[in-house]
């Protein structure tokens, strides 16, 4: 057996495990950098419509293909306007942050009650300010949000309800100030970010149940003659230490677990829907209303999913230049 290879790479990356399903169809972000200038969020969130492709003009100093036109794989995001229904002030603890003040919007947007149901019962009442003396004792300021998913077309009603950090500004009492003051508005995506900008993308990916380790970890079919299985690993691993390793390729869930894209560019905020809507709409996911956000690359996700945008935690603000964005393929009906 000369010829055999004696050795290879493993499959599979352990920078995952467990590989388990992730809680929920939301994705979390745990992480909010902070930033310079004007007082504003840190994020936002849309769904996901579907791909296309494009030419852009590749702008990097070190690339070879300066000055001239390159095929760019492009995502498009519907990113109906959220709703800030309810202002948060953390602090600082012994077990980390903590909920020193919190205040919701006077009014709240319909259904929201069905994904909080203790909002049935509260009282309305006026927002307030909160004393100067939580405001100096305020770490990080944070804004909970409602989508409005029935202002899409994929037949949703429900509102997804989460956080978003507010960044910016010289002290923490702009932040604070600029929270209360979109409190029970609405905010749009051209108020967060702009075209050119870079992007952290939060996504759940597409579940494909439980699968063997051939398409889990992408192990070798084993040969015609071998004993036993041939879609499986060849050994669990040495008689001691008498165990399986957690290291060894096993079956199991495949896929529908959060991961995170860093430094996507954003090409295009498109705000009129018509010149981004294909005939009959897209497939699996229907007609676009609302403004849409053009990425460069992809998207982990299914058509109708929500998908979370955050500014770069590497990249930030450094340089926002503007992309030429010189074709991008929209099939228009054909006349008869």
């Amino acid at each position: 057996m000369g010829h055999r290879k004696q050795s290879a790479p493993r499959h599979g990356s352990l920078a995952f495990r467990p590989r388990a399903r992730f809680r929920r169809l939301t994705p979390r972000i745990r992480f909010w950098p902070e930033i310079e200038g004007k007082v504003r969020l840190l994020g936002f969130a849309g769904y996901r419509v579907g791909m296309t492709h494009g030419f852009t003009i590749d702008t990097s100093e070190s690339s070879p293909f300066k000055g001239r036109e390159v095929f760019t794989p492009i995502t498009i995001i519907e990113t109906p306007p959220l709703i800030i229904v309810g202002v948060r002030l953390y602090g600082d603890s012994f077990q980390g942050l903590r909920v020193i003040w919190e205040n919701w919007a006077k009014t709240l947007p319909k259904y929201i009650e069905r994904r909080i149901t203790s909002l049935r019962n509260r009282k309305k009442e006026s927002a307030i300010e909160p004393p100067k003396e939580l405001v100096e004792k305020t770490k990080e300021v944070r804004v909970i949000v409602a989508t409005q998913p029935y202002k899409t077309g994929i037949g949703k009603k429900i509102p997804e309800v989460f956080e978003i950090a507010v960044g910016g500004g010289n002290a923490v009492a702009e932040r604070v100030s600029y929270a209360l003051s979109i409190l029970g508005k609405e905010v749009t995506i051209k108020e967060v970010f702009q075209e050119g900008s870079y992007v952290d993308v939060f996504a759940v990916t597409k579940g494909k149940g439980f699968e063997g380790v051939v398409k889990r970890f992408r192990v070798k079919i084993l040969d015609r003659k071998s004993n036993k299985t041939r879609r499986g690993v060849a050994t669990l691993g040495p008689w001691k230490p008498s165990g399986v390793m957690y290291t060894v390729p096993r079956p199991g869930q495949m896929g529908y677990m959060q991961r995170l894209v860093r430094n996507l560019r954003i090409l295009r905020i498109v705000e009129n829907p018509d010149e981004v809507n294909k005939p009959g709409g897209f497939h699996k996911y229907g007609v676009v209303r609302n403004t849409v956000v053009m990425l460069n690359g992809s998207v982990p996700g299914t058509p109708k999913r929500l998908v979370k945008l955050r500014i770069s935690a590497r990249k930030g603000e450094a340089k926002i230049e503007p992309p030429m964005l010189t074709y991008v393929n929209i099939r228009r009906p054909v006349a008869a």
